[in-house]
């Protein structure tokens, strides 16, 4: 499925929840893994205000583009934000969404 890029030149984004590692399988632990790069990754909620709206998203990140010690309400810029839209069949239910991936989270300022 296609991907499209979300713009955030206007937005104001800030870290909502800490970095998590993302799970294939929650019961065996198993790291979600960049099928390009081989790198673990990790979901990050972002609080992104923009236009007088404010939304959370959870953002899948390569660990690479994590740095230590990201916390929440730290103000931050989002490298490569694209979002796609998915859907599955689990149990005989189809389920659908969007799922947003980033290329890095950078901590602004000082």
């Amino acid at each position: 499925m296609p991907s499209f890029k979300i713009d955030l030149s206007t937005a104001v984004v800030f870290v909502a929840t800490a970095p998590e590692p993302k799970l294939v399988n929650k019961k065996t632990s198993e790291r979600a893994v960049d099928r390009e790069t081989g790198a673990d990754l990790s979901t990050v909620g972002l609080l992104v205000s923009d236009e007088g709206e404010g939304n959370l998203y959870q953002v899948t990140v390569p660990e690479t583009g994590v740095p230590e010690g990201l916390a929440p309400g730290t103000p931050v810029a989002v490298t490569g934000l694209k979002a796609r839209d998915w859907e599955n069949e689990f149990n005989g239910q189809k389920r659908h969404g969007i799922s947003f991936r980033a290329v890095a989270i950078t901590p602004l300022g000082a």
